[in-house]
């Protein structure tokens, strides 16, 4: 068992926002944050390892209403991770490739809103009630792919695919859904 150790940043953060009433599917424009893990690499065979983890993901997206207004959210979430990886021994490492599920829980995150000139920021509110800007918890599915060098330093890139609709039910009279959608980048070290 190996135990690593990886950060970076998230360069494309951005929710998925599908309103059913109106026919529409949009995505936001991207945020860039970051992302700090740690993992234990279990191997199941010579060429196979299970990957428990916990990691902290700064996600969060950049978005109009009706043109005028920008939303920016930033949020801060601790997400548990446990990926299936395929490890292909080549050159002076191995290549892996390899996915599993999440489950995400939102800690912390604010809201900037311009409109104009005007700028404000107000801390996000996470739940299921009225009032609430953003759930709570959130489950999706990683994949992962990248090289690992035999002295541990690994480089990788990955897509979050967030499955939770975000969106508190009572927020909205419509079927709207908003899902997150994360695209990272990571440097680590296996020891």
């Amino acid at each position: 068992m190996n135990l690593s150790f990886s950060e970076f940043f998230n360069l494309s953060s951005k929710y998925k926002y599908v309103n059913d009433d109106q026919g529409t599917s949009n995505e936001t424009e991207t945020t860039t944050n970051f992302n700090l893990t740690g993992y234990a690499d279990i191997p199941m065979s010579a060429m196979f390892s299970i990957q428990p983890g916990i990691s902290l993901q700064g996600k969060g997206a950049k978005y109009f209403d009706n043109g005028t207004t920008q939303f920016e959210d930033n949020v801060l979430a601790i997400e548990i991770p446990v990926n299936l990886l395929a490890n292909i021994p080549v050159g002076p490492g191995k290549f892996y490739l390899g996915g599993g599920p999440y489950a995400g829980f939102n800690v912390a995150g604010q809201r900037k809103v311009t409109s104009g000139n005007n700028t404000s920021e107000s801390d996000l509110t996470f739940g299921n009630d009225a009032g609430d800007n953003i759930k709570s918890t959130d489950f999706g599915v990683n994949f992962l792919a990248g090289y690992q060098l035999s002295s541990g330093l690994n480089f990788g890139a990955g897509y979050g695919l967030g499955l939770t609709n975000l969106r508190p039910n009572s927020n909205s009279g419509t079927n709207v859904e908003q899902n997150n959608r994360v695209l990272s980048f990571t440097v680590g070290f296996a020891f």
